[in-house]
């Protein structure tokens, strides 16, 4: 697993912001998290070693991209058409992001993208049903080759059907996480429960990420401490792979 974060910053627009990671670090060393930078880490895939070999290699999995930022910002419009062509060029590595703003997709989307780059898988965060309903229709219908949906901060019960209905074979997994931080909104097991559920109705591949900070299970609270979060969801074994 590598880390390339091309910007920093970013603007809450949904409720799953509230507590955003993000804001939490950045306020803890007096930052303004609403700035969106470009980041010394730019063009982070593009740099060799000392014997001219790529830093980044494939053997180091999955690239996370833009966990810090939004990839779709509108602050980061114009240097969007070069981490495109960073991508292009490092076809050998996969890249993975996450995005809440679907709607602004094309806005400076390479030529040569055609129904997706092969080595590019994007999720859509969705923490609530209305976010679901908002978003899912936009980004079940672009062009990408590897979509997923993420709920985290999962903050509610989230029925999928009428998505899942139409574009399952579409969409290679659904994510599901509690929030973490110290003012964490709780996340009931029943809700993760429920989102396998369609997700084994309908084929398609579910992960429990991690419990969040205050997890309900059997209608008792639990104070799970960032540590332990994604271990007690790996313990719950109820990852589904068709």
């Amino acid at each position: 697993m590598s880390t390339w974060n091309l910007w920093h910053g970013c603007t809450k627009i949904s409720p799953g912001c509230a507590n955003c990671y993000v804001y939490r670090r950045d306020g803890q060393f007096g930052k303004d998290a609403s700035r969106v930078e470009k980041t010394a880490s730019f063009d982070l895939p593009l740099r060799r070693g000392k014997y001219g070999q790529y830093k980044l290699q494939p053997s180091d999995g999955v690239v996370f991209t833009c966990f810090t930022s939004d990839f779709f910002h509108e602050d980061a419009d114009r240097w969007r058409p070069e981490a495109w062509e960073i991508m292009r060029i490092r076809k050998d590595l996969s890249f993975f992001f996450v995005t809440k703003r679907p709607e602004r997709f094309y806005t400076g989307l390479p030529a040569d993208w055609g129904d997706g780059y092969e080595n590019v898988s994007i999720s859509c965060t969705c923490e609530n049903q209305q976010m679901a309903d908002k978003r899912l229709p936009v980004f079940l219908e672009l062009p990408i080759r590897h979509r997923h949906i993420t709920h985290e901060p999962m903050l509610e019960d989230i029925d999928l059907t009428a998505h899942l209905e139409r574009y399952a074979p579409l969409v290679e997994s659904v994510t599901c996480g509690g929030e973490s931080g110290d003012n964490a909104r709780v996340c009931l097991y029943e809700w993760i429960l429920h989102t396998r559920e369609q997700c084994i109705r309908y084929g398609v591949p579910f992960h429990f990420k991690q419990t969040g900070a205050r997890f309900i299970k059997d209608g008792r609270l639990y104070r799970v401490p960032r540590p332990q979060q994604q271990r007690q969801a790996g313990k719950a074994n109820i990852d589904y792979m068709p």
